[in-house]
């Protein structure tokens, strides 16, 4: 078992305000979605703020929601992202809520235990800006496997794209 979990930040800017008509139908199913994130085979920990989500938290900007959360591995994550038949119908539907934005998604290994902040996320994003995808900053097209792995921080990549 590894000794490290897998940490995802990921960022939108909405269209509108988060009390708006316009995103009705997004804050309308964050319950539903977080809960079945928590009840996801993987998951860790998620960020929240007032209340059961993280809309309140905006340390990327005023018109940017965060949600970030742990998962035990990057299988976890994406089982849940990408093969959650709720939330997969929930992410078709992003561009009705928010703008586009070139990266929006990070992911990276913290030690067992470990929660991170949102600076430590802001600065994954950046490094995943700067560099491109490395063992530090990475997201599913390009990832990395765990430090402590057989293959050390390798990466691979899935061949399949994002149903949304």
């Amino acid at each position: 078992m590894s000794k490290f979990e897998l940490a995802q930040v990921n960022i939108a800017t909405l269209k509108a305000p988060i009390d708006s008509p316009e995103l009705k139908d997004f804050v309308d199913n964050l319950d539903l979605v977080n809960g079945l994130a928590e009840g996801s085979e993987g998951f860790v920990w998620r960020l929240t703020g007032d209340g059961n989500d993280a809309t309140s938290l905006r340390p990327f900007g005023p018109d940017v929601i965060v949600n970030m959360s742990v998962w035990r591995d990057v299988d976890s994550l994406r089982r849940f992202a990408y093969g959650n038949k709720t939330h997969v119908e929930i992410l078709k539907r992003k561009r009705e809520w928010f703008s586009r934005m070139n990266l929006y998604l990070v992911l990276w290994w913290v030690p067992e235990g470990h929660r991170p902040t949102v600076e430590e996320a802001a600065q994954r994003l950046e490094l995943l800006r700067e560099k491109g995808p490395t063992a530090e900053a990475f997201h599913f097209g390009e990832a990395f496997s765990a430090p402590d792995a057989a293959s050390g921080g390798q990466p691979f990549s899935f061949k399949d794209t994002c149903p949304a």
